[in-house]
């Protein structure tokens, strides 16, 4: 066995970027940058998201998986369902459909940009890419269960006109994505959590080659602290930078739902960064846990949050798919039940999901 001498988990930059990003989200907030100041709070957006990305993995060296995936998917949603009740408080009617739009997108971007990327990436290293089928296959069960009840059931209600849930059918959403979102945790971190081991072509699920020792409990929580520091910078500083995205996106002609794919994008650079680390890593099943984590977390809490930030928003709230939605979100099933059913997956199945997502991104723009 080789022995490894590693740094401490707690570099310089690291200390310092989230903070610094979070300084500029509070000079930048409410205000409307210069191009200069837009281009500093961008970059400090880049670091924020690298800073996020160390810091998630000295936690989850230390809880390991799939605790340490946990984390950082539920920190993010935690933030992000924040955002989007703050922006769904100002905008109106205008933001009707925010919750939908950007909950659809960060269930694209996760269900088959994330789990794309790593399976390509874990191909190109070892020919095959190995996961956990049971583990997966449940994960993407529950994001499907989600996803129909809250995104795709309100385009045929009829008990309000449009794409809208009654009060009663949001409220039995709520509940309902709730309870899914608890039992998944509970079997993924207690009842069957060897299902969510990373795997390992000549190991049994589960044991590992961590050979650099776990950081200590001290440096765990710190990271933890600058964890949710990063993050909530990363989506301040996506929330600040947005308007020069909007007048760009008007200036280029684009439909306004450009607006928040490109906000989910920079939400979850964390997680698509950390999942290729961990893919490059040989841990497959710790990136699929990102990934279908995350699209769980993105429904299983918005959903509840925005049922009761409905009691005082004003303005009707869009929950419901178009047809072209439906038919990628039905296609994304399909293809990622073909995926993960082997417990195997090529370099044909990673691109096949970037080939969905690069369909979602045109569409979005060229409807």
């Amino acid at each position: 066995m080789r022995t490894a001498t590693r740094r401490s988990p707690l570099t310089d930059w690291t200390l310092l970027v989230p903070v610094v990003a979070l300084v500029a989200l509070v000079l930048s907030w409410g205000r409307d940058l210069p191009p200069l100041a837009v281009a500093l709070v961008a970059l400090c957006l880049a670091g924020a998201v690298l800073a996020a990305v160390h810091h998630a993995e000295v936690v989850a060296h230390r809880v390991g998986e799939p605790f340490g995936s946990l984390v950082l998917a539920v920190a993010v949603t935690v933030i992000e369902v924040a955002l989007i009740v703050t922006l769904m408080a100002g905008g109106g009617d205008k933001a009707s459909s925010l919750a939908r739009d950007t909950v659809f997108a960060a269930v694209m971007i996760t269900c088959n940009g994330i789990v794309g990327l790593s399976l390509l990436v874990g191909a190109l290293r070892n020919r095959v890419a190995v996961f956990n089928a049971e583990g997966s296959g449940a994960a993407l069960a529950t994001v499907a269960t989600l996803a129909v009840l809250s995104l795709v059931l309100p385009t045929f209600t009829t008990s309000k006109p449009g794409p809208e849930f009654s009060t009663a059918q949001l409220t039995f959403a709520a509940v309902a994505s709730l309870a899914l979102y608890g039992l998944f945790v509970a079997v993924q971190t207690v009842r069957h959590r060897d299902y969510f081991l990373p795997v390992d072509i000549e190991r049994s699920p589960g044991e590992h080659d961590d050979h650099a020792p776990p950081p200590t409990s001290r440096a765990a929580l710190i990271s933890l602290g600058l964890l949710l520091v990063a993050l909530v910078a990363v989506v301040g500083d996506a929330k600040a930078v947005s308007p020069t995205i909007e007048k760009g996106v008007a200036d280029a002609g684009l439909p306004d739902a450009v607006v928040g794919v490109i906000i989910a994008l920079l939400v979850l650079l964390p997680e698509t960064l950390a999942a290729v680390r961990a893919a490059r890593r040989d841990r497959v099943q710790t990136s699929l846990n990102l990934a279908y984590g995350s699209a769980i977390a993105s429904i299983g809490l918005t959903i509840p949050a925005i049922a009761l930030a409905s009691v005082w928003l004003s303005g009707p709230l869009m929950l419901g798919l178009g047809p072209v939605h439906m038919v990628l979100l039905a296609l994304t099933v399909v293809v990622s039940a073909l995926t993960i059913a082997p417990g195997r997956a090529t370099l044909l199945q990673g691109g096949v999901h970037l080939v969905v997502l690069a369909a979602y991104l045109f569409l979005a723009v060229s409807p």
